[in-house]
């Protein structure tokens, strides 16, 4: 493998190439040194996904004289620093804007000395022989101006974008509407993604997906028939200046700022005369959709758009303006479908919190009335019910309460249920006609907030489901994952074992963490250990192997994840997750600013009033059946009052563990005790101040449940003993 010596980082926006149409001619450049192969992979805020895909390029490069250049659109997350500190051999562009996808490959492309040239992208994972396959088949292939190999999802199925047709506006139309998802084998409907091909046969195809795209820099600046001439008569098209192209396929458009740009540069190539091929022969893995989340109306204006202006580019002068408005109806028409799915997601959990409160206050309504002894109106259920359900709701939505980061926080519910009780009653208050006993709305208030809370905690708790994961990778990285997961307070998920590429080595490592299996094992040890997420140590492991074992396994519901090379990031489709768990010293410097008392306080008397009112049964039932279980819940209940009052918080920590709470932290004494809620299973080997810190950190009313939860499983098996 051979890089460049040195980094070159350049701040100035590099002139793109010129595209077949333009007439200006570029400046006369010096003849280069030719190389195997030039990389170019354009950046945006995927740091960890960069630092994967560059890892594997750096394998895949072995044997080959390989250049590599990573353009970062002005990344905001550290990724310039990391290729500076991590990757010396990488020429690094680093814009201070996103000037789009096109224009920064172009940026690279000029700078470009490769034979061939690899549109990459930053969220890929290319094999062992990925370059060398790609490379040997377009020698075989000399009228191939581009190639490009099998894409896998994550989860190891089959990418239809690995191959694809340009978007006519019939091909296109059958797109927009629906009809090639639902026909996909149909040789009319199944055009796009040409899914009626079978994945594992080479084809002639109209375009590639620029996540992995192999271009002989021969075709951007000269036609096929031209290199052919050359060729006869012993000139190497690839030496001679750049003054002399011009009637190739040029660099990208940058028109396309993102999407289409691939499909408008394959039609370009094939224009010039050259073909583009699909080989099976190699794969990557492409962790797609991490800069751009599909189901937004950006993502479907940028992508449909880009499809009619390709068309508009293409094709105006074979189609008529009437089928190119339809097709402004047709993108019009999903954009609308995308909108309503969005609005439908956000406007459910407003629905559903107005009938859970609508429901209460009815249930409250007919009890109280069958106590009284007289029926409850109709006028009820169109007056006073929906018009608390209402209040509450809009008391939710103006509080904050149904964005993303607040969905399950405890304030916006009492804000809102205190207003439904304000409203209802000035309503009654001014209507006699609907002023029903005030004892409905009161106690309405109350068992609306518990309902709306407990809805809450528990979608919470739900969520918190323990996955079960495997590592696959030698001891040491094993170990190193390990340890990250015992000193983390909230492990992501449960690290089962791990499973080695032979059988030999430590079976046991020193933080506890066995072997179960070895490699060719894979598919049983996750079927008999219900194994939900298998995490690859790549590090220590080669490409090649990870992608057979994700073929061998993406049949079966799991998680594919990378551990990345420091051993505490892991790399998934939807996040990045952090295992790194500061010390003491950084975590008191990196608190900034807390959980708010009220919020907390609030959620601390709805728990104490329903302690409070519990106590009685709890106590009674404990004594009745002697259960020690029931002793010990009812030891908790009778703590209650105290809380109420504020001489105990709920979640805290005991006097035992005083001197492990930082003054910065802002705890104190309580009923449930961080540290030993966190002391069961795995967490048993947690230092308490790092236990502290982190709920210093992170505390919230779903936090506090957790730990109530966990503490009262505690408590049950302690006095099963």
């Amino acid at each position: 493998m051979v890089f460049p010596l040195g980094l070159c980082v350049s701040l100035k926006v590099m002139q793109t190439l010129p595209t077949y149409s333009q007439a200006e001619k570029p400046t006369v450049a010096p003849v280069r040194s030719e190389m195997d192969l030039s990389v170019v992979i354009v950046n945006y805020n995927v740091r960890e996904f960069l630092e994967q895909a560059l890892r594997s390029v750096e394998r895949a490069a072995t044997g080959l004289d390989v250049e590599v250049f990573v353009v970062d659109n002005n990344s905001a997350d550290g990724s310039v620093e990391m290729v500076q500190e991590k990757f010396a051999g990488v020429t690094l562009i680093a814009n201070d804007a996103n000037v789009g996808f096109g224009k920064a490959n172009n940026q690279a492309i000029r700078q470009a000395r490769g034979k061939y040239l690899l549109i990459l992208n930053p969220d890929t994972i290319v094999q062992e022989n990925t370059f060398r396959r790609l490379i040997r088949f377009m020698e075989q292939h000399p009228e191939a101006g581009a190639a490009g190999c099998r894409i896998l999802n994550p989860d190891g199925s089959f990418a239809p974008e690995s191959r694809r047709a340009f978007p006519t506006p019939v091909v296109a139309f059958y797109r927009v509407v629906g009809l090639s998802r639902l026909f996909p084998r149909s040789r009319v409907f199944g055009r796009y993604n040409m899914t009626y091909l079978p994945e594992d046969e080479e084809a002639e195809v109209d375009a590639l997906s620029g996540s992995c795209m192999l271009v002989r820099r021969t075709a951007l600046r000269f036609s096929r028939d031209e290199a052919l001439q050359m060729a006869a008569q012993g000139i190497d098209p690839g030496l001679l200046p750049e003054a002399e192209s011009g009637r190739g396929a040029g660099g990208f458009d940058e028109d396309f700022f993102m999407y289409g740009e691939d499909l408008d540069w394959c039609f370009r190539i094939q224009e010039a005369g050259w073909k583009i091929f699909y080989t099976p022969e190699t794969e990557i893995i492409h962790y797609k959709g991490e800069s751009t989340k599909k189901g937004e109306l950006r993502y479907v204006r940028l992508f449909y758009g880009a499809m009619l202006h390709f068309i508009e580019k293409h094709f105006h002068n074979r189609y008529s303006r009437l089928f190119a408005l339809a097709m402004r109806l047709a993108i019009l028409m999903r954009a609308g479908i995308t909108v309503a799915g969005n609005v439908y997601k956000r406007l459910l959990p407003l629905l559903f919190d107005f009938l859970l409160v609508y429901g209460v206050a009815v249930l409250i309504g007919w009890v109280r009335s069958a106590e009284a002894g007289t029926g409850l109106s109709g006028l009820f259920f169109v007056t006073v019910a929906p018009a608390y359900a209402l209040s509450t709701v809009t008391g939710i939505t103006l509080s904050g309460g149904y964005r993303y980061a607040r969905r399950r926080r405890i304030q916006p519910v009492l804000i809102g249920t205190g207003l439904g009780l304000l409203l209802v009653a000035a309503i009654s208050f001014f209507f006699k006609d609907i002023a029903f006993s005030r004892a409905i709305v009161l106690f309405t208030f109350p068992m609306a907030a518990l309902v709306l809370i407990f809805r809450r905690l528990a979608v919470r708790v739900n969520s918190n489901v323990p996955r079960r994961a495997v590592v696959v990778g030698r001891a040491p990285e094993a170990e190193r994952l390990h340890e990250r997961v015992l000193r983390n307070a909230r492990p992501p998920f449960e690290l089962v074992g791990f499973v080695s590429p032979a059988n030999h080595g430590p079976r046991v490592t020193s933080t506890g963490l066995r072997r179960i299996g070895v490699i060719r094992q894979l598919r049983d040890i996750v079927r008999l250990q219900g194994i939900n997420e298998v995490i690859f140590a790549t590090g220590a492991l080669p490409n090649t192997l990870v992608f057979k074992s994700i073929r061998q396994l993406y049949d079966l519901p799991l998680q594919f994840k990378m551990l990345a090379g420091s051993g505490s990031r892991i790399i998934g489709k939807a996040a990045v997750e952090d295992l790194t768990f500061p010390s003491l010293i950084e975590a008191e410097e990196a608190i900034g600013e807390l959980r708010r008392a009220s919020s907390r306080r609030a959620f601390e008397i709805v728990i104490a009033l329903g302690g409070i009112f519990a106590h009685p049964v709890v106590s009674l039932a404990a004594r009745i059946t002697r259960n020690p279980w029931l002793n010990g819940l009812a030891r908790y209940t009778r703590k209650m009052p105290q809380v109420l009052v504020g001489r105990l918080s709920l979640v805290g920590y005991t006097d035992r563990d005083d001197g492990s709470v930082a003054e910065e932290y802002d705890l104190r004494p309580a009923v449930f005790s961080v540290a030993e809620a966190a002391s069961t299973g795995s967490d048993a080997r947690l230092e308490r101040p790092s236990v502290y810190w982190f709920y210093a950190r992170n505390q919230s009313a779903a936090l506090d449940w957790d730990i109530l939860i966990k503490s009262l499983k505690r408590e049950a098996t302690e006095r099963r003993r």
